[in-house]
C-alpha cells in the first residue's frame, strides 16, 4: 500500500508560500523526519529577498536542500554558510540553537529563482539535549551515480554501497533522483521507513499513481519501484526520505521538538525572555507568536 499525502498551503510572512508535507493527519513522520516543507519554484524580483529573521529550535536537526537559488546560513554558535544546490547543510540544534537565512547580499537586488525543501529531523531521546552545531557539506562531495539514464544523489545516508559524508545521529535517507521519461527505478528496500516526493511531475510507485507535489508513504520496509508516468515529457525530480523510526512519538510546538511537553514549554518561555544565544551579526528576532505565549507575559 502507499499513503498519500497533500501539502497544505502555509504562508511564512510576507506573502512567501510553502507546501507542509509533514506532520500531516495521515502521516506524522517518517523515519526520523518529522517536517517537511517544500517551497518554489518562484522568482523573486530585485529587492524581493528571502529573509528568515533569527529563530530558535531545539531537539532536532535542521536540513535545507537547494534544487536553485542561494541563502546565507548564520546561527549561534557562529557558523556562517552560503547555502547552495545540492549541497547539505545539517545543524543539529540540540540543547538550543537560533539561526538565521537570508539572500545573499550579492544577489538582493537581482532576481533569483528559488526552489528548495526545508526538512527538520528529530534527534534520539538521549542526544536531544546535545550541544548545538553545524555542519556543511558540498555538493560535490555527494555521491553520484546513474543507471539507465537515472540519476541518484545519495545526500544522506547509505544506497547499494553509496555512502554520503554527513554524519546524522541516527539512520536517516535522503536522496535526490532524476528520473528522465519513460526511465525506471528500483530499489530494494531502502530503509525502514521511507516516502517518495515527486517535485514537478507524475510517477507510478509500485503500480500507484502519484501526482506531483504529493508525498506518497510506501508501507514500511518495502521495495520501490519508481516509474516516470507521463511518457514523452521531461525528467522529473524526485525526493526520496526516510530512514529508521523515532524511539517514541514525538511533539511539536512551533520551532521546537522533544519528547516531553514540558520541555517544549520551558522552551517556550525562554525564547520569551531571551535567554537563547544570538547570532552574532543579527539585531533582529522572530518573537515567539502570541498564542504561545504564557498569560501576562
Amino acid at each position: 500500500m502507499v499513503t498519500l499525502v497533500n501539502g497544505q498551503s502555509k504562508d511564512l510572512g510576507g506573502g512567501f508560500m510553502v507546501a507542509r508535507l509533514l506532520p500531516a493527519a495521515a502521516r506524522r513522520t517518517v523515519g526520523p523526519f518529522v517536517f517537511l516543507d517544500h517551497f518554489g519554484p518562484t522568482v523573486l524580483q530585485p529587492g524581493q529577498n528571502f529573509d528568515v529573521r533569527p529563530h530558535p529550535h531545539i531537539g532536532l536537526a535542521t536540513v535545507t536542500y537547494l534544487f536553485d537559488g542561494a541563502m546565507l546560513h548564520r546561527d549561534s554558535v557562529g557558523s556562517v554558510q552560503r547555502i547552495e544546490p545540492g549541497a547539505i547543510n545539517w545543524m543539529t540544534a540540540g540543547r538550543g540553537i537560533v539561526h538565521s537565512e537570508r539572500t545573499p547580499d550579492d544577489l538582493r537586488d537581482v532576481a533569483q529563482r528559488m526552489h528548495g525543501l526545508q526538512m527538520w529531523v528529530g534527534l534520539p531521546r538521549d542526544l536531544e539535549e546535545v550541544a548545538p552545531s553545524f555542519a556543511h557539506v558540498p555538493a560535490d562531495r555527494m555521491p553520484v551515480y546513474q543507471r539507465d539514464g537515472v540519476t541518484v544523489r545519495v545526500l544522506v545516508g547509505s544506497l547499494e554501497g553509496r555512502t554520503s559524508p554527513v554524519v546524522t545521529a541516527s539512520p536517516t535517507l535522503f536522496l535526490h533522483v532524476s528520473l528522465p521519461a519513460g526511465a525506471r527505478l528500483d530499489l530494494a528496500s531502502p530503509a525502514p521507513e521511507v516516502a517518495v516526493y515527486p517535485l514537478d511531475g507524475a510517477l507510478l510507485l509500485n503500480d500507484v499513481h502519484v501526482p506531483a507535489r504529493t508525498l506518497a508513504v510506501a508501507d514500511d520496509g518495502a521495495s520501490l519501484s519508481l516509474v516516470h508516468a507521463a511518457a514523452g515529457s521531461g525528467t522529473t525530480e524526485i525526493a526520496i526520505l526516510g530512514g529508521a523510526p523515532l524511539d517514541g512519538p514525538r511533539h511539536l510546538a512551533w520551532n521546537f521538538v522533544s519528547h516531553s511537553k514540558e520541555r517544549l514549554e520551558q522552551a517556550m518561555l525562554d525564547w520569551q525572555e531571551q535567554r537563547f544565544s544570538g547570532v552574532p551579526g543579527e539585531t533582529e528576532f522572530i518573537p515567539l507568536p502570541d498564542y504561545l505565549r504564557p498569560p501576562g507575559r
